[in-house]
């Protein structure tokens, strides 16, 4: 049974009864949920570090935001998000099967928010996916898609499939790793569609979030022909220096989910004492150049708070002085170049 509640949390044995006071004013402002899949790995401190919730979640900065990516500022219509030009966010679900406690969606998810859209609301959203011919990637996303029925999800690839101009459609979820059983035949062949490539993108923190059980759902989505991506938070006390990072990145490859992106933490409410600095993303990345195989190495990017979209933001190897290039090798070397 999922655990969504300090005091389920305390019987659980995952925190002491004197905490449970204490945490339920946290729960009351951010959701908590933690499924039997992740309980069973509290004991690793990165694991619990990304789903026990913590009274430094109380401590608001003055520069974070409950909208930290500006997703309002793009919203021509409920759960539609058009920020780039072809592609666009569906927002299905505001649900998920877990809550993380660095979530940049935590405002909207949280509690005496709504669980979902209407159907008038996705019938609006899906006439605007219609009417906007530039959209040829269309990202669900929420909330987790994943945490929906195979028949909400089969109607929602029936109507897609009516829109010509989408071509990609990409679903962002964690299920795969944090509820593995939920990923039945029935869900793989519902996100099947005549004519789309679909993909999924799995979001995971740490190693140990790809079980076996894990990478058996993972499997049966990669078997049945649907490609998958990796994206990552970078946190603090998670997976902030090189060898767990790269770890990860191999575990996801072996799984055969290719690393997507390393996603600089944003500056949602609460969530600072899970942050690094850009210069210590930046160093870890570099740590991976060229000792961890190419297919380990996501594009390390910062969503520009207000809405400006992401940008790359990986370490520098290329230096041009007065007419002269210079890179740097993944020893650190500078060497010249002439080209």
């Amino acid at each position: 049974m999922t655990l969504r509640s300090p005091k389920a949390l305390a019987e659980a044995g995952l925190i002491d009864k004197a905490e449970v006071a204490a945490l339920e004013r946290v729960a009351a402002q951010y959701a908590v949920a933690i499924t039997p899949a992740m309980a069973e790995l509290m004991d690793h401190e990165a694991i619990a570090r990304q789903f026990l919730p913590s009274e430094a979640e109380l401590n608001t900065l003055p520069e974070e935001s409950a909208d930290p990516v500006g997703d309002d500022t793009h919203s021509p219509v409920e759960g539609i998000v058009h920020r780039y030009p072809d592609r666009a966010l569906l927002k299905l679900t505001h649900t998920c099967a877990v809550y993380c406690r660095f979530c940049f969606r935590r405002e909207m998810v949280g509690p005496g928010q709504a669980r979902a859209l209407t159907p008038a609301a996705l019938d609006t959203a899906l006439a605007y996916v219609a009417d906007t011919p530039a959209i040829w990637e269309l990202i669900v996303t929420g909330g987790d898609p994943f945490v929906l029925s195979p028949r909400r999800i089969a109607d929602l690839m029936a109507r897609l499939a009516k829109i010509d101009h989408v071509k990609v459609v990409r679903f962002h979820t964690r299920v795969p790793a944090v509820d593995p059983a939920a990923i039945t035949d029935e869900l793989v062949s519902a996100l099947k569609c005549e004519g789309k490539a679909v993909y999924v993108a799995l979001h995971a923190n740490h190693a140990a979030e790809l079980t076996p059980a894990a990478r058996a759902a993972c499997a049966r989505l990669v078997d049945a022909g649907i490609p998958m991506l990796g994206q990552t938070v970078l946190l603090k006390g998670v997976n902030d220096d090189p060898e767990t990072l790269g770890t990860l990145m191999r575990a996801m490859v072996e799984t055969r989910i290719k690393p997507y992106y390393l996603h600089h933490h944003d500056l949602a409410p609460g969530t600072s004492h899970l942050r690094t600095t850009l210069a210590e993303g930046q160093a870890v990345m570099k740590a991976l150049r060229g000792r961890w195989s190419g297919l380990c190495q996501p594009t390390y990017v910062l969503d520009i708070p207000g809405g400006h979209g992401k940008a790359p933001v990986g370490p520098g190897y290329l230096d041009e002085d007065e007419g002269a290039t210079t890179v740097e090798d993944f020893n650190g070397v500078v060497r010249p170049y002439a080209g």
